[in-house]
């Protein structure tokens, strides 16, 4: 637009200019008729640019309207009610799970009880129906009724803004917003986050020494997704997060992948300290943060093969054993 301008500009002082020296034009006509041109060229590139950016915007807040409008295929049953008091046992009754349009189930008959204040580890090869397992129980998919029951209550009977309040869950596909550490990790808070308490969520993560390192430390903008985090840091924000609403129910869908070997080590070992009061799951491929779990399960197909501690599946000499014995061997020639 800018270039065109110069060029009519150019060819309009040729174009008068001759005129001028014909006669057919005064000097003052000449003078006079750039300056209005002059006046009206901003105005009406303006009027581009306006036109421009209201069709973008009408654009984008349809997308958002769309959005806004579209019905949630997870509402609350109307007869959903908490109970009280909360002890966060988690419990599986005879669930099988589909995915719609989908030709198999993804789980097939899965029966298990993790009583309040225990440790579940769910390991299993890739594609297993570990994610799936754990997905089911905030209701990020709806299972079938009576199959999944917090505290004796099935999950469908609990209103959904209750389950995010006692369910701390840590996706494997982190997200953060394009935000400040600060406000990433309380973002599930209620109330505003003290600096204690971010120091006690940070601690837990293993994630101090890193905020230290940002010149503007928990005041740092992560960026999109959190583009400006290393994989390792963008888990353990999603980690403080989830434990800074301190809940009843604290789930992990491997989110300890790109974590190094010493800094899950030290996380395992804070989490230790706060899962008595809580019930912990986690979903993972790694076996050595199955370990020290209360009870193991073993997924193959979505089908329990397994189930046990680490030292009774270790003597079984199963699936888990072999899992456990083939990671091993890879971290020793790794070390190597």
């Amino acid at each position: 637009m800018t270039a065109l301008l110069g060029m009519s500009s150019v060819a309009l002082l040729r174009l008068g200019g001759r005129q001028v020296i014909e006669g057919r034009l005064t000097l003052g006509e000449f003078v006079a008729f750039m300056g209005y041109l002059a006046m009206l060229a901003w105005p009406t590139i303006a009027i581009g640019w306006v036109i421009n950016i209201f069709q973008r915007g009408a654009a984008s807040m349809s997308r958002i309207l769309e959005i806004l409008h579209a019905d949630p295929e997870i509402i609350d049953m109307p007869q959903a009610s908490v109970p009280e008091p909360i002890h966060g046992a988690v419990e599986f009754r005879h669930l099988y799970f589909q995915y719609p349009n989908a030709a198999n189930p993804v789980l097939h008959d899965i029966n298990l009880s993790i009583p309040a204040g225990t440790t579940l580890a769910i390991v299993g090869c890739t594609g297993s129906g570990k994610s799936t397992l754990v997905n089911l129980i905030p209701r990020l998919f709806d299972p079938p009724a009576g199959t999944i029951f917090i505290d004796g209550r099935d999950i469908r009977q609990w209103p959904l803004v209750e389950l995010s309040k006692i369910i701390g869950f840590v996706p494997q596909e982190t997200f953060l917003f394009s935000d400040t550490i600060r406000e990433n990790i309380a973002l599930g808070s209620k109330d505003k986050l003290s600096d204690s308490e971010l120091k006690r969520a940070a601690q837990v993560s293993q994630i101090p020494n890193d905020i230290e390192a940002f010149a503007r430390g928990v005041e740092t903008f992560v960026g999109e997704r959190g583009i400006t985090l290393s994989g390792g840091q963008k888990q353990r924000v999603a980690i403080s997060k989830a434990v800074v609403i301190s809940p009843k129910i604290l789930i992990f869908d491997d989110a300890l992948s790109s974590v190094d070997t010493y800094t899950e080590e030290r996380i395992m070992e804070q989490l230790a300290r706060m899962a008595q009061d809580r019930t912990t799951i986690f979903a993972s491929h790694r076996i050595s943060t199955a370990r020290t779990a209360d009870q193991i399960i073993v997924l193959d197909h979505g089908r329990i093969v397994e189930r046990g501690t680490h030292d009774s599946l270790m003597n079984l000499r199963g699936m888990y054993a072999h899992l456990y014995s083939k990671q091993m061997l890879e971290e020793e020639l790794a070390a190597s």
